[in-house]
């Protein structure tokens, strides 16, 4: 019996499939009031996000629990990915990409560096070998496309990625699509890339707990960030079970909140 495809419009939207740090919240064996709390805005996965462009779907990091977090928006393509970078919370959910071929008739694009394209292969060898397949979609079709801090083109939109610190000595990309910038993983800002921050009407940036952190931003420094580059709204991402959702909102100043799984932004392309 043939397929048939259907997946929900998300073309104009920027959406936050995953919110949360690398261990996700709730945290394995944990029983803090977070982990178990009812509010479903405390229950976050591992962080990416997907953006409804011109001529289709761009996801942005394949995280651990890609398929749920597709499943729970009912998206039921990929047309592009773009990778922040390489650790096993942003690019261990790359083996779901293998249904997608099948709809594309194409490998599936992937957007990164040098780096993080070292890493997929060899953490998805088998993706890369050559020969006959036991059977079609029995591997991932995939096609790497080297990127850097130059803007390039996807699905009819220009990405400006830009450059971002991960600690002292490990460097990883955000990326500005029309009115909004996506920092996740972040613990400085560089210098050159608040140009092209300047003018976003939103910004996604990372903010991991109240706690200083070698290589996140916390909450203080989110918003020295925030305060510099003044968007009209800015949503804390990549965060723990140390911060609770309407507690954290409380202390938080006006237009910025925390993120939740499914937020939902207007995408608007220059």
């Amino acid at each position: 019996m043939p397929h048939e495809f259907k997946t929900r419009d998300i073309s104009g939207q920027f959406i936050l499939l995953g919110t949360g740090t690398s261990v996700g919240v709730p945290v394995i064996g944990c029983a803090c009031q977070v982990c178990r709390s009812d509010n479903p805005r405390n229950k976050r996965t591992r962080s990416s996000a997907i953006v409804g462009l011109p001529e289709g779907n761009l996801l942005i990091d394949t995280s651990p629990e890609l398929r749920i977090q597709l499943l729970r928006e009912e998206i039921g393509i990929v047309h592009s990915v773009a990778y922040t970078h390489e650790h096993a919370d942003h690019i261990f959910g790359l083996d779901d990409l293998r249904l997608f071929p099948f709809q594309l008739h194409a490998p599936v694009p992937l957007f990164c560096e040098p780096n993080v394209e070292s890493r997929i292969r060899q953490s998805f060898d088998y993706a890369f070998k050559t020969g006959p397949q036991t059977h079609p979609g029995a591997i991932p079709a995939l096609e790497p496309r080297t990127i850097s801090t130059a803007p390039f083109d996807a699905l009819g939109a220009t990405i400006r990625p830009l450059r971002l610190q991960h600690g002292p000595n490990y460097r990883v990309l955000g990326f500005r699509i029309g009115n909004i910038a996506y920092c996740t993983d972040t613990s400085c800002i560089p210098e050159e890339s608040f140009e092209t921050l300047a003018g976003c009407e939103v910004l996604i940036v990372d903010a991991l707990r109240l706690e200083p952190h070698p290589t996140h931003f916390n909450v203080e420094q989110a918003l020295a960030a925030i305060e510099r580059i003044q968007p009209q709204k800015a949503y804390l991402t990549h965060v723990s079970h140390e911060l609770e959702y309407v507690a954290t909102n409380a202390i938080l100043p006006g237009g910025v909140e925390l993120a939740y799984d499914g937020l939902s932004l207007d995408l608007k392309l220059g």
